[in-house]
């Protein structure tokens, strides 16, 4: 008597992995160097430092959402679930900024047209502090 096997089960798609929300923090740190030091730090943008040396935290944060250790502890980053707090929350229902009212009697004259681009621009300073 010959019996029928069942079929192989479909695979299931695999399941996505969870997308980590944490937070990831940073401290802003203030370090006490010598001169020589600190000379490196400002040529490279980084230094070594001693063992053992003691470094003072300013401040604890997320370097993702910018938002506090203390206001945030606990909760999932908001720059992982929705970029919105970065640009000053949901556009859509965002009061409009208010235009500033000109003073009485001014009058807008325009300028002349600014070389912003190319060698031009260049030598006229705008892309470089005067």
């Amino acid at each position: 008597m010959e019996t029928k096997a069942a079929p192989p089960p479909t695979p299931s798609e695999p399941a996505k992995p969870s997308q980590d929300l944490s937070h990831t923090w940073v401290v802003a740190a203030e370090i006490q160097v010598e001169p020589r030091i600190a000379s490196i730090a400002d040529f490279r943008g980084s230094f070594k430092t001693t063992a053992g040396q003691r470094v003072d935290a300013l401040e604890v944060y997320c370097k993702g959402c910018r938002r506090p250790y203390d206001e945030v502890r606990g909760q999932d980053c908001a720059e992982k679930v929705d970029n919105r707090h970065l640009i000053g929350g949901d556009q859509s229902t965002r009061k409009k900024r208010k235009v500033p009212q000109s003073p009485r009697g001014a009058t807008i004259i325009p300028g002349e047209k600014v070389q912003r681009r190319g060698i031009g621009a260049y030598m006229a300073g705008v892309s470089r502090p005067r």
